[in-house]
């Protein structure tokens, strides 16, 4: 879910900073916003990166113990 959250939230950034909506929002500014969002977006990948190779590096242990009787 990070790395697709992440994907969308640069793809949603890079279309507010580039200025492909026209628009006059009179409360925010929309490059402001965009480049929030491609950080928040950034930010989401690398965290999606670094849990799925904390994942992959973890051991289980197996432990079997006989009843001798």
């Amino acid at each position: 879910m990070g790395l697709g959250l992440g994907i969308f939230l640069i793809v949603v950034g890079l279309i507010l900073v580039s200025g492909v909506i026209n628009a006059d929002p009179s409360l925010i500014d929309l490059a402001t916003l965009g480049w929030i969002l491609l950080g928040a977006g950034v930010l989401a990948i690398a965290l999606g990166l670094l849990m799925n190779q904390q994942r992959s590096r973890t051991k289980h242990v197996e432990e079997r113990r006989v009843d001798p009787y």
